[in-house]
């Protein structure tokens, strides 16, 4: 196995929301924290300096899809004897407009690719809910955000975090949060601690497809979540031409009831409700 050594020296650039860990337990921990990538279609979001690029390497993927937006880092890792090789594919620029579809085809690389991935910052929560919306293609996850953000996709109903990122993220994964780090794993540390959320595909039996409707009926639930459904879900009733009590009443929940209360099969409820009622 090649041993060339990370880019260390590059600093980060506080634009692009970098962060790099650089610890080789902590990378190894973080490669295998959604099952065993070896043999497995990977693709990994701000490789940076190559630290996560290399324990996935010497874990097994093939081949590893590396989406990097600082020119700086896809150079170097362009010369990478696995780069020469075809096993490392480097991408260089915005995740958000990647045709991951067409990399992965081009790539010859079979799917559904895990992701693993110390994402950005700012760029994080937008791509999770991309990913989450992908079919066929996006199997399980390992993605490293700030603990909060973790939190809010792990979060069960009635707890503080509960909000539409956990909807929408339950609706098509199990999730749960494999490890924190502190601001010091990093270099630059961060101001808050970190968190590897994992998201495993639900069988398909178990997934609910509609999640376009289903994050229009979480945003506003949760928009006005001190408020009571009725209340919270009126103006999006209005402009589907229904009373927000029918189409509660058609879901199975209580006008009274207010966001946090309701579970993932009672949001999956409204969003069929919806859909039936005003289209």
């Amino acid at each position: 196995m090649d041993e060339t050594p990370p880019l260390t020296q590059a600093p980060a650039r506080k634009a692009l929301g970098q962060h790099f860990l650089f610890d080789p337990d902590i990378l190894r921990r973080m490669a295998m924290a959604a099952g065993d990538p070896a043999g497995r279609a990977v693709i990994e979001v701000g490789p940076g300096p190559g630290g996560l690029t290399r324990a996935l390497l010497e874990a097994g993927a093939q081949p590893l899809i590396v989406v990097e937006a600082d020119p700086r880092f896809a150079e170097a890792l362009r010369t990478w004897p696995e780069a020469a090789s075809g096993r490392l594919v480097v991408i260089e620029g915005d995740a958000r407009k990647v045709d991951l579809v067409a990399a992965l085809a081009e790539a010859d690389a079979a799917v559904p690719a895990m992701i693993v991935a110390n994402l950005p910052y700012n760029v994080g929560t937008p791509l999770l809910v991309d990913w989450l919306k992908a079919a066929g293609w996006r199997g399980e996850m390992a993605l490293m955000f700030q603990k909060e953000v973790a939190q809010r996709i792990c979060a069960a109903p009635g707890e503080s975090h509960y909000g539409r990122l956990a909807v929408l993220s339950q609706a098509v994964c199990a999730c749960h949060i494999a490890f924190t780090l502190p601001p010091g794993a990093f270099r630059p540390p961060p101001k808050v601690d970190s968190a590897v959320a994992v998201l495993r595909p639900l069988a398909p039996e178990d997934r609910f497809e509609d999640l376009q409707t289903l994050e229009t009926v979480s945003a506003a639930a949760f928009g006005q979540r001190r408020k009571m459904l009725r209340a919270a879900l009126k103006s999006l009733a209005k402009q589907r031409g229904i009373a927000a009590e029918d189409w509660l009443e058609a879901a199975g929940i209580e006008p009274t009831a207010r966001a946090e209360t309701v579970d993932q099969a009672g949001f999956r409820r409204l969003a069929k409700a919806l859909v039936s009622l005003g289209g």
